[in-house]
């Protein structure tokens, strides 16, 4: 059953999340239980986007900013272009063949191809800071592309995607047809093109939401919901913000990696198979013992978490900026944690985005206070210390 909500209501006076104040419109505590991983969600009116992405955005990040494929791609009626027909040199001083040709974009833009600028948490700041506040929120990854698609043209056929998705519409309109699942909960190694006969019959059939998306909609799609979409009587921009959801199966992958790393040091697994293949059986017997014992032995938490790490990005650091931060460290300097590290205490070491650091027991209230979200000066943690965590990139100036 779909819902929808008129935009944001009742806001109080506490902080609320990315999630409610820009996308569902509804507390964290009620998307999670309601929608997260069942069912779509439209919300009317729920926010401008004007502050992270628009037409001029689009323009500056095609034709000034040197892009390579594959940071954009070009379809039309279900197809996609080859790179090389809107890719070449960008002539002296950047001889690369495969930068954007904004010339050979304008034609195949003219010519109803819809332009998709793909991680634009790499290359547009606002939406880097949109996707890695989300990201912190939901503790799944993000990533967000744009579609520029022009009046009456559709880029692609209806398919489901491998993660969940919030749609902004940002300038223009859309109209989205949505069918319920083929497969639900597809894995990311499961896509719709294993499925095109199934998925071409349920797009055929009674939609379970027909809706046409405005500028400041939003509507939200668990991975597996299949859907279309076309463009209306002026270019639409809308951003898709890929959630890329951890799953019990995944976890359950670093659960065996954990156990078989416990089944290095068990001299009983490492033994030769006998020989002949009339003792396979029982060996399978023997080894799936040992195999559960490893199971319940292991812990796959760190692994799991490192594995978290590394899908992500901590906030830019700016290399002028914080040789600068670390020449001018006096007692009075304010310095704060890193965004977006993911730091983690594993006994007195700390693991984060950019490495790990072991310390002493006297030092880790301290630190333990910048993990906090405490701001501290240089006289409080001490020359060496501050010096020390300017060096490793986990603290930055706090007066910037």
């Amino acid at each position: 059953m779909r819902s929808e909500r008129p935009g944001l209501q009742g806001v109080g006076t506490e902080k609320v999340g990315t999630l409610e104040s820009r996308l569902t419109g509804c507390n964290r505590e009620a998307f999670a239980s309601g929608f997260w991983g069942r069912v779509p969600l439209l919300n009317r009116d729920a926010s401008a986007f004007g502050d992270v992405f628009s037409a001029g955005a689009v323009d500056e990040l095609i034709s000034r900013r040197g892009l390579r494929t594959p940071f954009l791609r070009v379809a039309k009626d279900g197809a996609a272009f080859p790179e090389s027909s809107f890719t070449s040199s960008a002539g002296v001083g950047a001889t690369i063949a495969d930068q954007l040709d904004d010339t050979a974009l304008w034609r195949a833009f003219a010519g109803g191809a819809t332009l998709v600028l793909q991680a634009l948490h790499r290359t547009w700041e606002p939406m880097a800071d949109l996707v890695s506040a989300l990201s912190e929120e939901l503790g799944h990854p993000v990533q967000a592309n744009a579609y520029v698609t022009p009046p009456q043209n559709r880029g692609f056929d209806a398919h489901y995607d491998v993660h969940d998705v919030f749609i902004l519409q940002v300038e223009g309109s859309k109209r989205w047809v949505i069918h319920e699942p083929v497969l639900s909960d597809p894995l990311r190694d499961q896509p719709w093109t294993d499925h095109r006969t199934a998925v071409a019959d349920a797009a055929a059939d009674e939609a379970h939401l027909d809706a046409v998306l405005n500028p400041g909609d939003v509507l939200y799609l668990p991975r597996g919901w299949l859907h279309s979409a076309q463009a209306r009587g002026d270019v639409s921009i809308h951003v898709t913000l890929g959630i890329h959801v951890w799953t019990r199966h995944a976890l359950a992958e670093q659960l065996t990696q954990a156990a078989l790393a416990v089944l290095r040091d068990d001299v009983t697994a490492r033994r030769s198979l006998p020989l002949g293949a009339e003792h396979v059986d029982a060996e399978l017997d023997l080894v799936r013992s040992r195999l559960l014992a490893a199971v319940a032995e292991a812990d796959a938490t760190p692994r799991f978490h490192r594995a978290r790490r590394n899908t992500g990005r901590p906030e830019p650091l700016g290399p002028l900026a914080q040789l600068a931060a670390l020449r001018s460290l006096v007692p009075t300097s304010v310095l704060r944690l890193r965004e977006a590290l993911e730091p983690r205490w594993e006994g007195t070491r700390l693991t984060t985005r950019v490495g790990w650091l072991d310390f002493a027991a006297s030092e880790v209230p301290l630190v333990a206070r910048l993990l906090d979200g405490e701001d501290c000066t240089g006289a409080e943690l001490g020359a060496a210390l501050a010096d020390r965590l300017l060096r490793a990139g986990v603290l930055v100036s706090a007066e910037r």
